[in-house]
């Protein structure tokens, strides 16, 4: 069992079951009906709560604990997601697919991040949106969730390199209040970005 198996596995859920502040106040950037696919989407609040204002969602997570759950929160919720177990090492982000990617808390090697972003670019289809939401290595001060290395964390620079060919609508490196459940509670270092394919 992961260490994402047993934190999922509780009743409560870890990040808790609202979606993450920065996902809700862009999310009337996706286009009506939008397919959307989001990365390392766990126990599924962002995935349900975008389902619930019509987009068509498909989630992704290495977690069958966090899937099998983020399905049940679907049905509780009365909405469909499409979720899906996969290692992102191993999932295939088709081509011109998608008309937005979710990116929050996709904490991964490096190598392994840059190579899902250049697929998701790719996989945008034209006046698709990309929407990331991640620690910066300064979050290590404050301790108040996130990775424990810096190496699974992200900077502006490596984020805007990793996702070069999309218009950058936002991009900051910000401190903020992040609570979410008992797994983010406090004062935060992030690095958010929002890009847009020419289209």
């Amino acid at each position: 069992m992961t260490i994402w198996d047993e934190r999922y596995g509780k009743d409560e859920f870890f990040y808790g079951t609202e979606p993450n502040d920065f996902l809700r106040a862009h999310a009337q950037l996706m286009l009506p009906k939008a397919e959307v696919l989001c990365l390392a989407e766990g126990e599924g609040r962002n995935a349900v709560y975008l389902a619930g204002l019509g987009y068509r969602v498909t989630a992704v997570d290495a977690s069958p604990v966090g899937i099998a759950k983020l399905r049940r929160f679907a049905t509780l919720r009365g909405v469909q997601v499409e979720a899906v177990v996969s290692d992102l090492a191993h999932y295939v982000i088709e081509p011109a697919r998608w008309d937005a990617v979710v990116s929050i808390w996709c904490h991964i090697p490096e190598a392994l991040r840059a190579k899902v972003y250049r697929a998701s670019v790719a996989g945008l289809r034209p006046g698709g949106h990309m929407l990331v939401e991640a620690y910066h290595p300064r979050q290590l001060q404050f301790k108040t969730g996130g990775p424990p290395t810096a190496d699974l964390m992200v900077t502006l620079p490596m984020l805007q390199h990793e996702l070069a060919g999309l218009e950058v609508l936002l991009a900051q490196e910000i401190e903020r209040m992040v609570q979410e459940g008992k797994g983010h509670h406090g004062h935060s270092a992030v690095v958010q970005f929002i890009g847009r394919k020419a289209g």
